[in-house]
């Protein structure tokens, strides 16, 4: 027996009905997710209100130093953290000297802009040496830019991550706290490794305490301020 043609048109209404609504649900649960992510703390927000230093450029937060520089460090912030969390420790950053470029991820998730640095660097024609930084999944995709694209990065500086694709690891450094085991734990790499005791996972950015992290033994600020003078030395400022 033949199936008619209008039954057939409504099993393909029923299918397609049920894949729109799959997809609704995903969508909803995807944007459940990226919705729900770290906030700045005031004491980061603050660095921006109170600095005429800093400017922002579509997805950009660009840290000028107070005189002229051609080195910079394109930041890209962890997963689902606010790209404000890093301004204090990119303030003190600039201030060795270095003009330092925050990037505002998409859905705060640098897997969604891994290249983003590539569209980047020709807006500074200024700038001749680049490095390309990042915390946690920002690191990984900071390598993974490095390792891409060898020719365009002066250096790859990790934060709470360690090198992803083949990149020198003598161009590389990695900074992480003593109680994120996870990061040591991927390090199969010896050369400008910085071991913070007493830092966690969290506090290279200013959002609060993390999920799943240990809780740190030292401040924000001690953590932050070990991690600019390691990257002062690397960058032998």
């Amino acid at each position: 027996m033949k199936t008619k043609p209008t039954s057939r048109r409504k099993k393909w209404l029923i299918a397609g009905g049920i894949a729109l609504l799959i997809l609704a649900i995903l969508a909803g649960v995807f944007f459940w997710y990226v919705s729900d992510y770290y906030r700045a703390e005031d004491v980061a927000l603050e660095v921006m209100a109170q600095d005429s230093g800093i400017t922002v450029q579509d997805n950009l937060t660009i840290l000028s130093p107070t005189y002229p520089t051609d080195t910079a460090i394109i930041f890209y912030p962890g997963a689902k953290v606010e790209a404000e969390a890093y301004l204090p420790l990119l303030d003190q950053i600039r201030q060795t000297g270095v003009t330092c470029i925050l990037v505002h991820m998409p859905f705060h998730m640098a897997i969604f802009d891994a290249d983003a640095a590539e569209q980047i660097i020709p807006q500074f024609p200024e700038i001749q040496h680049w490095y390309i930084a990042g915390h946690s999944m920002g690191g990984a995709m900071a390598s993974k830019f490095a390792s891409d694209h060898p020719d365009q990065v002066d250096g790859l500086i990790l934060m709470g991550a360690y090198i992803y694709g083949d990149y020198p690891d003598e161009k590389a450094l990695t900074i992480y706290g003593s109680l994120n085991q996870s990061v040591e734990d991927h390090i199969d790499y010896t050369e400008n490794i910085v071991e913070i005791e007493g830092g966690n996972h969290a506090q290279f950015g200013n959002y609060g305490p993390q999920k799943g992290d240990l809780t740190a033994t030292i401040s924000a600020v001690e953590q932050q301020a070990q991690t600019v003078a390691a990257i002062e030395a690397f960058l032998g400022r």
